[in-house]
C-alpha cells in the first residue's frame, strides 16, 4: 500500500512539473505574441460584460491615436513613464507611507506599465499573489515590448467609462469622432476619468473630471517639449 501511495505521489509531482513547464512556456509565448498582436479580450473586459456594464472597444494602432491622447495619459497617470523601468519607487514609497497613516483610504502607485500588466494578464484585486505576478509581468513587458508598445496597449485596453475600453471607443462614445481627431481638451477630459472611470464620468461630466482636466492640461503643457515624451507620442 505504501509503495502504491509513493508511486501515485511521484506521478502527481511529474504531472505538476510538466504543467508548470507548459504554463511557463505558454505565458512566455503569449507575451512575445502580444508585442505585435492585440489580446482577444481581458479578464476586466470579460467581467464588465458579465456584470452587465457592457463592452465597447475598438483596438487601433498607435498612429491612429491623437498625440494629445498619449500625452494626456502620461501627464495624468505616470509623468515619469519614459524614465522608469516599470516601477516608480519614490511614488510607491509615498503611497505606502500614506496608506499607513490612513488605512481606510488606500492610495495606489501603479505606473502605466503596471496597469497594463494587471489588465492584460491578471485579474482585479489586491492579494499578494496578484501583486507578485504583476511585478513579474511588468518586468517582462518592459523588457520585451518596450515603452511605445506598452503605451499603445494601455490606450487600447484601459477602461475609460462604464464598459468603455480604449481611446477609440471613448472618443466615439463621448465626442463622436475617431481617436486621431481628439483635441487637447478632449484628451485631457478622458485622461482625468482614469482613476475610477465608473465613478468619474466624462459624460455626464462629473465634478471630479471637471476639476481635474484643467490640471491635466497644465501638466501636458509642462511635459510636451520633453524629448523623451516627444519620442513616445509621435
Amino acid at each position: 500500500m505504501a509503495i502504491k501511495t509513493r508511486g501515485l505521489g511521484l506521478k502527481v509531482l511529474r504531472f505538476l512539473k510538466r504543467l508548470f513547464i507548459f504554463l511557463f512556456v505558454f505565458q512566455l509565448f503569449y507575451i512575445f505574441l502580444l508585442k505585435w498582436v492585440d489580446p482577444p479580450i481581458t479578464l476586466t473586459q470579460l467581467g464588465s460584460w458579465i456584470t452587465g456594464n457592457g463592452l465597447k472597444r475598438d483596438m487601433i494602432d498607435a498612429k491612429e491615436m491623437s498625440p494629445y491622447a498619449k500625452l494626456a495619459v502620461i501627464s495624468s497617470e505616470d509623468q515619469l513613464y519614459p524614465d522608469h523601468s516599470g516601477f516608480d519607487w519614490k511614488h510607491i514609497e509615498k503611497a505606502m507611507e500614506y496608506n499607513k497613516r490612513k488605512p481606510g483610504r488606500v492610495r495606489g502607485a501603479s505606473t502605466i506599465s503596471q496597469q497594463v500588466a494587471k489588465n492584460v494578464f491578471l485579474w482585479q484585486g489586491r492579494s499578494w499573489i496578484r501583486k507578485g505576478l504583476e511585478v513579474y509581468f511588468t518586468f517582462m513587458i518592459e523588457t520585451i515590448w518596450g515603452k511605445k508598445r506598452i503605451l499603445e496597449m494601455y490606450l487600447n485596453i484601459a477602461e475609460m467609462g462604464p464598459g468603455i475600453f480604449g481611446i477609440e471607443a471613448a472618443a466615439q462614445n463621448y465626442f463622436k469622432k475617431p481617436a486621431k481627431q481628439l483635441t487637447r481638451q478632449e484628451a485631457a477630459m478622458i485622461a482625468a476619468c482614469l482613476p475610477n472611470p465608473k465613478k468619474y464620468t466624462v459624460k455626464p461630466l462629473s465634478g471630479f473630471v471637471a476639476n481635474k482636466y484643467p490640471w491635466v492640461m497644465r501638466q501636458m503643457n509642462n511635459l510636451q517639449n520633453d524629448p523623451d515624451i516627444q519620442t513616445l507620442i509621435q
